[in-house]
């Protein structure tokens, strides 16, 4: 509630989606699809490779027609010949940058400048994503992380509203990845609406306000990283793998245990308190005289989430 007893006003939707469907052949990409991003919000698509993230993302930048439903950007909807006006608004990283090898950093980033009306401060945008140092030198001569960076700056120097990034710190080393974080950030302090996609659950947790875990096109989950890792109803994770036939229901009636499932082998078990929940562990192997083959434990996660939601991890695919 506000200082004055009203519930606070949600920000304006700077995009939604009804309903949304594409199929290609053999394959529903995306199936019913409904989401709403606020403005000035950092949302994630947060899933697996195949579930739908590149496929819906394109389909609101404009670049793919739906099959159905209905989409709204920034107030307005893509026309059959696209929407100049709107395009104009957008900032778009793609999944594989194709630029152009030989040209400087300073000629991509002008270039791509020069589609937009009142086109941008190229040096400063430069400056922005840190490649002042590079900007003599060609794109063919740039390491992964600064040809993304550069795929950034292109996307940036419209100044957009709203920017799309679609799984943008794939392939990159733990620095690299880390430096991104930071400029993505940036940008979002500065008040820009940003929608990611990721199968890196750690950068969802980091970046987004809100995310939406998609599996096989559809949304399974959608909340804050803390919200969802909360609904487990589990502070911790404990893995193990024992020589014994174990029953979930048992080992989900333990002391300071919320649930229990097997996969692969190994048993899950989502635990609210350790400190009860890894003695009655222990004494009911040890009651069963059961060898404890494997034991770890770890913080629970959105990688945590998903695996409750479908069974496997998000890895797999």
């Amino acid at each position: 509630m506000t200082e004055t007893g009203q519930p606070p006003v949600e920000p304006p939707a700077a995009l939604r989606c009804r309903r949304l469907v594409k199929r290609y052949p053999g394959v529903l990409a995306v199936d019913c699809l409904d989401l709403e991003v606020r403005a000035g919000e950092s949302f994630g698509l947060l899933g697996p490779n195949g579930a739908g993230k590149t496929t819906t993302l394109e389909i609101l930048e404009g670049l793919t027609p739906a099959d159905a439903g209905d989409v709204e950007v920034l107030g307005r909807h893509w026309g059959r010949g696209g929407d100049p006006a709107l395009r104009a608004r957008l900032g778009v990283q793609l999944q594989t940058a194709q630029l152009p090898e030989k040209l400087t950093v300073f000629e991509v980033v002008r270039l791509f400048a020069s589609f937009y009306p009142a086109g941008g401060d190229v040096e400063a945008v430069i400056r922005t994503v840190e490649l002042a140092e590079k900007r003599a030198a060609r794109v063919g001569k740039l390491s992964g992380g600064q040809r993304q960076r550069l795929a950034l700056a292109c996307a940036l120097v419209g100044d957009p509203e709203l920017l799309f990034l679609d799984e943008p710190t794939t392939g990159l080393d733990p620095q690299a990845r880390l430096k991104f974080w930071e400029l993505i950030e940036a940008c979002h302090a500065r008040g820009k609406t940003i929608l990611l996609t990721t199968h890196y659950m750690e950068e969802a947790a980091r970046l987004c306000d809100r995310v939406a875990i998609m599996d096989h096109g559809h949304v399974i989950a959608l909340g804050s990283p803390a919200e969802l890792v909360a609904a487990l109803d589990a502070e911790q994770i404990v893995e193990f793998a024992a020589d014994a036939e174990l029953e979930a229901p048992a080992l989900a009636a333990l002391p300071g245990v919320s649930a229990a499932a097997r996969r692969d082998g190994a048993w899950r078990l989502s635990v609210r308190d350790m400190g009860a929940a890894l003695p009655a562990l222990l004494a009911e192997l040890a009651r069963r005289g059961a060898a404890l083959n494997r034991l770890a434990t770890h913080q629970a996660t959105l990688e945590d989430v998903f695996v409750h939601l479908t069974g496997r991890e998000l890895r797999d695919g």
